[in-house]
């Protein structure tokens, strides 16, 4: 960031809001990983279509798209927003 961008950092999200929206079945895929130290990072919600919450592993080095049916997407295709 430069020293004149003005904007500041959003905060975190709160795992509620994150959450909101989300399919029973993908609740119940994401509480298990969760058990597995795998992190909810972030939520697409592409118009029109289902949210797709996609998770990181503990490392980090690992991310997954949790499909609406609760099936995992391990070869997302996430485009970067810069």
């Amino acid at each position: 960031m430069s020293a004149r961008e003005r904007r500041k950092p959003a905060p975190p999200l709160d795992a509620g809001v994150l959450r909101a929206g989300l399919t029973e079945a993908q609740e119940k895929t994401l509480s298990a990983l969760e058990h597995f130290q795998w992190t909810l990072k972030f939520v697409r919600r592409p118009l029109f279509q289902d949210p797709v919450p996609v998770l990181v592993d503990r490392e980090r080095r690992r991310c997954v798209a949790l499909r609406p049916d609760g099936t995992l997407d391990e070869s997302p295709q996430l485009r970067s927003g810069s």
